[in-house]
């Protein structure tokens, strides 16, 4: 394995520490709920859904959390204003997880993610999220919520590659970059995303990771999972293929130095959380033989093998 040159950030958002090097804190692993296609959504409008259902989801992630040593966060997703609100009141009830406000349109996440700061959810709101085409008027709005974690994508629709992500985040010649607008509109928690947009490209968000870690220092993770899905020939490989896939694809982005993955829909943590957790306990062992030794005894290294 490898320890990153440039010192990392750990931020503590909630009651989860996201970051650092290879084998100091267990991958966050962040699974979402009642978006577009979720079963127990009833109407995505108004945020009317089955809540025993959403419950047990929750708390089935929050145990697997508990048994493997991987923290985790809640991505609740709603494409109304009074959807999401709704969403983030029952999540919040249900677990003490931080929750990421993921909406559609940068007018729903606004809304919604002021809705989380006045009940007193601010310590544990994550705005999901800035991208390139993020507005003055959303930083401004942003600025005013008072929320200081956010996941800030590096994606480059005129350079999918690396260089554009860096340019993404950093800036060009005249030309702000990113990180400088979300800290001008409070952010001091930047969570930095590379973009998947299909299954091979998975790999080039993974190489994103290990180089903008090494460049910025900040916790940096992705959403690896979900384009497996799309996997066409994976009839071939038995009916088992595609959930082997996800494995592989998270395990992957953890060995580039991933601190988060936002693994899809809950209802894969079953499948996500021991895949995850046995290779932060293999990333872990060797990071601690050559120096770098975990910070929380509460480590997949500690409870799973």
């Amino acid at each position: 394995m490898f320890k990153f040159g440039k010192e990392q950030k750990i931020f503590r958002i909630g009651s989860v520490e996201v970051g650092g090097q290879p084998g100091q804190l267990p991958t966050v692993l962040i699974g979402s709920i009642f978006h577009r296609g979720h079963k127990i959504v009833v109407d995505h409008k108004k945020g009317v859904f089955d809540k025993a259902e959403a419950k047990r989801l929750i708390e089935r992630q929050e145990d697997l959390s508990h048994e493997t040593g991987n923290p985790h966060m809640l991505d609740v997703v709603g494409e109304t204003v009074e959807a999401l609100a709704r969403y983030v009141d029952f999540a919040s009830e249900v677990s003490d997880a931080p929750i990421l406000v993921n909406g559609p349109t940068s007018t729903v996440r606004l809304e919604a993610a002021i809705y989380a700061v006045k009940t007193g959810l601010s310590e544990r709101t994550i705005y999901n999220s800035l991208n390139y085409t993020a507005t003055e008027e959303e930083l401004a709005g942003l600025r005013e919520s008072g929320l200081k974690a956010a996941i800030v994508q590096s994606f480059n629709p005129r350079n999918p590659w690396l260089e554009g992500m860096r340019q993404t985040l950093v800036g060009t010649l005249g030309k702000r970059g990113l990180l400088e607008a979300a800290y001008g509109a409070g952010v001091e928690k930047p969570l930095i995303l590379p973009p998947v947009l299909d299954i091979p490209s998975v790999g080039v968000s993974a190489g994103a990771i290990n180089v903008l870690k090494n460049e910025l220092g900040l916790p940096a993770g992705t959403a690896p999972v979900g384009v497996i899905g799309s996997w066409r020939k994976s009839g071939e490989f038995g009916p088992h293929s595609k959930k082997i896939g996800r494995a592989a694809a998270a395990t992957l982005v953890q060995c580039m130095g991933a601190n988060f993955i936002i693994y899809g829909s809950i209802g894969r943590s079953g499948d996500v959380f021991p895949a995850c957790a046995l290779a932060d306990a293999m990333v872990a062992y060797n990071a601690a033989a050559t120096g770098t030794k975990p910070l929380t005894k509460n480590h997949p290294l500690y409870k799973i093998l």
